[in-house]
C-alpha cells in the first residue's frame, strides 16, 4: 500500500514536472522570440545587419584598417631586414694627451646626438708619455653606406674634431678605421671612407616628395652603445629652420628639416631616415631638449650633390660668390629703416680683414658692393628659411645665375659666374 501510494504521488510528480517543462518552453519561445526580434530590430537600427550598406561599410573599413596595420608592420619588417647591413656605427677616439690638453669637444651636446655622454676625467698628475699615446672612445654616432667601395654618410659634428680617430663599426660586427674625406662648409654633413668592397648602400628617396603623416623608420647608435636601434613614427612636419648647437662650439642653422615623432636617441646622428620603400629621405641629425619625441633631419636631396662631388672629385665642391652678408628680417630691417624685411645684405666683418666683397670674386665681378641687399636668385626669394648660401649650393661652379638685388635703393638684376670655393672660405 505504501508502496503503490509512493508511486501514485511519483507519477503525479512526473506530470507536474513534464506540464511545468512544456509551459516553460512555450513561454521560453515566446521571450526567445520576442528577443531575438528585439536584438534583430536594435542591430539593423545600428547598421549590423548584412545586406545593410553601412553595416557592410563598416565591416569593410575595420577590415581595411587591419589590412592597413599589417601591411605597415610587413614593411617596417622588410625595411629594416635590408637597410640594417648598410647601416653603421661609429666610435670616436681621442689620445688622452690631446683630451687633457684641452683639445675636446664641449660633451654637452646640443644636438644630443654625435656626443652622448659627458667625460669624466680624474687625472690629476702629469701624464706619461706611454699614458698619453693610449686612447680613449669620447663618443659615438651613426652612419650609412652610400657607394659599394666604402663611402660613409654622416653628420659633419659626428666627425667635427680634426684630431680624433674615427672606427666605423658594421652590424654583423667588423670594424673598420675610417677616414674623413670631407666636411661639408654648408651643410652639417661629412663624408667617411673605409677601405671595403662589395658593400650593398642605401637607396637614396626624394626628400622633395615628403607628406606630412607619411610613416617613417629611424636607425641609429643609440645612447652610443645600442647598434641599429630601430623606432619607427611619422613625419610630423616639414620645411623646419632649426638652429641647433653642438661639439666644440659647433652650431648650424638646418633649413628645410624633416620634423619627425620617431624616437630618435643620443648618438643616432647621422643615421638614416627611411620611407616605407627602403629609401633614405634624411639624415637624422638633432632633437629638441625641451620636447619629447621631436626630432629633425637633414633632407638627404640636400646630400645627393655632397656625395656625387666626393664620387666625382674626391672632395665636396661648393659654388662661391664671394660676398659677407646677414639676412634680413622684420627686426633687423625696422631698426635700420631697411626698405625689405628679407634678402641678404652685403656688409663687412668684424675685423679689417673681413670684406663685404672679396676682391676678384664672381660679386666683384659683378660689380656688388657693400650695403647691396640680394632679393633673389633665378627668382628665389632669399630669406630666414631660403638663405643665400643654402640657395647657392644647389648650383655647381661654372653656372651662371641671376641675381636680384636693391642697389641704393633701387632694383635691378645682374648675371655671375660661379666659381669653385677656395679651401678655407
Amino acid at each position: 500500500m505504501l508502496f503503490f501510494e509512493q508511486n501514485k504521488k511519483e507519477k503525479n510528480g512526473n506530470k507536474l514536472i513534464i506540464t511545468v517543462i512544456i509551459i516553460s518552453l512555450i513561454l521560453g519561445g515566446i521571450s526567445g522570440g520576442a528577443a531575438t526580434l528585439l536584438v534583430l530590430k536594435n542591430l539593423n537600427s545600428f547598421g549590423f545587419l548584412i545586406g545593410n550598406n553601412n553595416g557592410q561599410a563598416m565591416l569593410q573599413n575595420l577590415e581595411q584598417e587591419k589590412i592597413v596595420a599589417l601591411d605597415i608592420e610587413s614593411a617596417t619588417i622588410e625595411v629594416v631586414k635590408n637597410a640594417q647591413p648598410a647601416v653603421v656605427s661609429i666610435v670616436i677616439s681621442k689620445k688622452l694627451k690631446d683630451i687633457y690638453a684641452g683639445n675636446s669637444p664641449d660633451f654637452q651636446d646640443l644636438f644630443n646626438f654625435g656626443w652622448p655622454f659627458n667625460l669624466k676625467l680624474n687625472q690629476t698628475e702629469p701624464l706619461t708619455p706611454d699614458q698619453g699615446e693610449q686612447k680613449k672612445e669620447i663618443g659615438g654616432g651613426t652612419g650609412f653606406i652610400v657607394s659599394e667601395d666604402g663611402l660613409i654618410l654622416t653628420n659633419k659634428h659626428v666627425a667635427i674634431d680634426g684630431e680624433a680617430e674615427y672606427t666605423v663599426i658594421t652590424n654583423d660586427g667588423q670594424k673598420f678605421e675610417a677616414k674623413v674625406l670631407a666636411r661639408d662648409p654648408i651643410n652639417d654633413l661629412a663624408v667617411l671612407k673605409i677601405e671595403a668592397n662589395n658593400l650593398k648602400p642605401l637607396a637614396l628617396g626624394d626628400s622633395d616628395n615628403i607628406q606630412i603623416g607619411q610613416t617613417v623608420i629611424a636607425i641609429g647608435n643609440a645612447l652610443a652603445e645600442f647598434r641599429n636601434t630601430v623606432t619607427r613614427g611619422v613625419v610630423s612636419g616639414i620645411n623646419r629652420t632649426v638652429e641647433a648647437g653642438g661639439a666644440e662650439g659647433f652650431s648650424e642653422v638646418i633649413e628645410e628639416a624633416i620634423q619627425t615623432d620617431a624616437a630618435i636617441n643620443p648618438g643616432n646622428s647621422g643615421g638614416p631616415l627611411l620611407n616605407l620603400k627602403g629609401e633614405v629621405i634624411g639624415i637624422n641629425t638633432a632633437i629638441s631638449q625641451s620636447g619629447q619625441l621631436v626630432g629633425f633631419a637633414i633632407p638627404i636631396n640636400e646630400a645627393k650633390q655632397v656625395i656625387e662631388s666626393i664620387k666625382k672629385f674626391g672632395k665636396i665642391v661648393r659654388p662661391y660668390l664671394g660676398v659677407r652678408y646677414v639676412i634680413i628680417n622684420k627686426q633687423l630691417a625696422e631698426s635700420n629703416n631697411l626698405k625689405y624685411d628679407f634678402g641678404a645684405l652685403i656688409g663687412k666683418g668684424q675685423t679689417a680683414e673681413e670684406l663685404a666683397v672679396m676682391p676678384g670674386s664672381p660679386a666683384d665681378k659683378a660689380g656688388l658692393v657693400e650695403n647691396d641687399i640680394i632679393l633673389e636668385i633665378n627668382g628665389q626669394k632669399i630669406d630666414q628659411s631660403h638663405s643665400l648660401a643654402r640657395m647657392l649650393a644647389r648650383y655647381n661652379p661654372g653656372d651662371e645665375v641671376e641675381l636680384k638685388i636693391s642697389h641704393q635703393g633701387e632694383e635691378k638684376t645682374v648675371k655671375v659666374n660661379l666659381i669653385e670655393r677656395p679651401e678655407g672660405k
